[in-house]
């Protein structure tokens, strides 16, 4: 007994090439992955605490400047939560001068940082009581810090 081509098994030809591909450039993309994240972090690792300084110093203004924001919405406006964020605002606005040493020298700067701290100034000697008024200072020192950053952020 014969069997017709149609009933017999097919064989399989030989192994595709594009699995090996896929799993080499899978290994590859990985490896690439893996180089990337050492880099960086070799990079992060160079910097400075003066490198730093900038950043922390303005990241320190945000998360002051958030917690009012937050206990004004919560509706609790009163002297002891909004004051100690104030007065820690206007010790960060001592800081702007060191942090932005490159910038130090440059009269607009000297005259941005020297505004914020003059609204600080006027807002502690005369610290808000109530929830419009808690605002009122954010709004000032929001528009003395936009004027600084649209001069030299871009």
């Amino acid at each position: 007994m014969s069997t017709t081509p149609e009933a017999s098994p097919a064989k399989p030809g030989p192994p595709s090439a594009a699995s090996r591909y896929l799993f080499v450039f899978l290994v590859g993309l990985v490896i690439g992955a893996i180089a990337v994240v050492m880099i960086l972090r070799t990079l992060e690792a160079r910097k400075t605490w003066e490198d730093r300084y900038p950043v922390a110093a303005m990241d320190l203004f945000q998360a002051h400047v958030a917690q009012i924001k937050a206990s004004t919405e919560a509706n609790r406006c009163s002297a002891t939560d909004t004051l100690p964020h104030l007065q820690a605002l206007r010790t960060l606005a001592n800081d702007l001068e060191p942090a932005f040493g490159d910038l130090r020298e440059d009269a607009r700067f000297r005259k941005h940082a020297s505004g914020l701290r003059a609204t600080l100034d006027s807002t502690l000697a005369a610290p808000p009581l109530n929830c419009a008024g808690v605002s009122a200072a954010i709004g000032k020192v929001g528009e003395a810090c936009k004027a600084c950053h649209q001069d030299f952020r871009g």
